[in-house]
Formats: C-alpha cells, sequence, structure tokens
C-alpha cells in the first residue's frame, strides 16, 4: 500500500509545485496553453495553471530604456550629421505585444529601427542649424509622436525620445575646424591692422600736439622775454635818468669787461676815442 501511495503522493506534490506561480509587482504575464495566450494576469501574487500543459510568459511592466546605434542623418542643406539617440518605452499590451514581437528582444530591435527611420525622415527636412538649435525640441516631439504610432502596433507606449550626441562626422568636423580657423585668423588680422591705424592716428595726434604745445610755449616765453626785456630797459631808463654819470660809467665798465678780459683780445683805438674817457687823458700821460 505504502508503495502505491508514495509515487501518488510524488506526482500530487509535481503537480501542485508546477501549477503555482507569483507574479512580482515588476512584472505581468501571460498564461498560454500550447502556445495559445489563455488568460493576462497584470496584479502580483499568487495565481495558478494546469501543469505540463500550460506555462507562463512574464513581461517587464516598468520603464524600459532604449539605447539605438547612432545613425547618420543628412539634413535639406546636405550637411551630414551623426545623431545618437535614446528612448523609454512601456509594455502596455501585454498579449498584442506577445503575438507581435514575442520578446522583448525583438521588440527592441524593431523599435530601434523605428526610431532611426524617423530620426531621418524628421530631421532630414530640417537645415543643420536648425537641428542645433532650441527648436530641435520640436523635432524630438515630432519624432516621438512618429515613433509612438508604430509602437503601438506592438503594444508598446513611447514614453520619450531624445538625442544624446549629435556631432559632426570626422572629416565635416575637420573641415569647419579648417574654415573657423581661417576665420578667426582673418579677423585677427582686421584686429592688428585696425590697431595699426588707431597707432598711427593717435601718434599723430599726440605729435601735433606736442607741436601746439611747443608753439605756444615758444610763443608764451618770447612773449615774457620780450616783456623781460621791456622792464629790464625801463629800468635803465630810468636809472639813466636819475644818474646819467652814473649809468654811462656803469655801461662803460660792462664795455671794458667784455672787451679787454681774456688774453687774446686787441683793440686798436685812438687815443681820444670815446671808448677810453674814463681812463683819462691818455694822450697827455703818453707825451
Amino acid at each position: 500500500m505504502k508503495k502505491i501511495l508514495l509515487p501518488i503522493v510524488i506526482v500530487l506534490g509535481a503537480a501542485a509545485f508546477f501549477s503555482v506561480f507569483i507574479v512580482k509587482e515588476i512584472n505581468q504575464a501571460i498564461v498560454l496553453q500550447f502556445g495559445d495566450p489563455k488568460r493576462i494576469i497584470s496584479t502580483p501574487g499568487i495565481n495558478f495553471k494546469i501543469p505540463f500543459i500550460q506555462n507562463v510568459v512574464f513581461l517587464d511592466k516598468r520603464i524600459l530604456n532604449l539605447d539605438a546605434p547612432p545613425e547618420e542623418v543628412i539634413a535639406s542643406d546636405q550637411k551630414r550629421l551623426i545623431v545618437d539617440a535614446f528612448a523609454r518605452f512601456q509594455i502596455v499590451d501585454p498579449l498584442k505585444f506577445y503575438i507581435s514581437v514575442g520578446n522583448e528582444r525583438v521588440a527592441r530591435s524593431r523599435l530601434s529601427t523605428i526610431i532611426n527611420s524617423r530620426i531621418r525622415s524628421v530631421l532630414g527636412t530640417q537645415r543643420l542649424q536648425t537641428l542645433l538649435s532650441a527648436d530641435r525640441t520640436n523635432q524630438m516631439a515630432l519624432i516621438q509622436d512618429g515613433v509612438n504610432n508604430e509602437a503601438e502596433k506592438f503594444g508598446i507606449k513611447i514614453v520619450d525620445v531624445r538625442i544624446k550626441r549629435a556631432d559632426l562626422p570626422p572629416a565635416n568636423s575637420e573641415a569647419i575646424y579648417r574654415r573657423m580657423q581661417t576665420e578667426r585668423e582673418r579677423e585677427a588680422k582686421e584686429f592688428r591692422a585696425k590697431g595699426a591705424e588707431m597707432a598711427i592716428t593717435i601718434t599723430s595726434t599726440a605729435d601735433k600736439e606736442v607741436t601746439v604745445i611747443l608753439a605756444e610755449a615758444e610763443k608764451q616765453s618770447q612773449i615774457m622775454k620780450g616783456e623781460g626785456d621791456g622792464q629790464r630797459n625801463k629800468i635803465f631808463a630810468d636809472a639813466f635818468g636819475k644818474d646819467p654819470e652814473f649809468f654811462a660809467f656803469y655801461r662803460a665798465m660792462q664795455a671794458y669787461e667784455k672787451a679787454l678780459i681774456g688774453g687774446e683780445t686787441s683793440l686798436i683805438l685812438s687815443p681820444d676815442s670815446e671808448f677810453f674817457k674814463f681812463f683819462g687823458n691818455i694822450k697827455a700821460k703818453l707825451d
């Protein structure tokens, strides 16, 4: 009897074990019977299935991330751009998802293709300058709407689509760098030329001002010198008027000092010359 009961207990235990499954908070489940979906379970907890006949497929119901491979986009002005985008999506219809794509790996591949195709179709109608400006937000909204329309067929909702990087191809980057370098060199030459022109203008203006200042100073000095000479002559005239004899004597002494001091000076004058009048009667003394 015990030999008969033991296999029955083992079979019943195995049947009970394989008939129970747990749906976690992060998952949703599809119960399949020979590959045919029978029911969908979205609430977490313990559930049952027919062992060995039914099986369960678990799908993630969290918001998932998708990194699409970089894609080269040609803008409307024929400029090339390497776009690296990512998306966030959620499985909202497990049955449609399972029927259309089967699993998450296939879904990611299909979404990557859809995202890159939509990026090319939207960004390809815009100029490169638009893609690099603040208007890119509007373009991303168009991309997200288009991807969402396609993703609905797979039971997927696109939460967000963003561009991580938008770079120029290496050849274009080098060409733009060379063009920018040439432009900066041209601007530098213009600045240097303007600086040299301003330096010449400032120097000529300064030279002109110096000439004017020197001329004005020379004029003032001549005026002051003339005024000084006038004052001197006035003083001499006043002194001469007060004592003509002393003034004549003083002027004669100055003349003697200038004419006679110096070993190389020779004068040939008549003894009765007016120049020697303050030396007395030289001619009588000579006789």
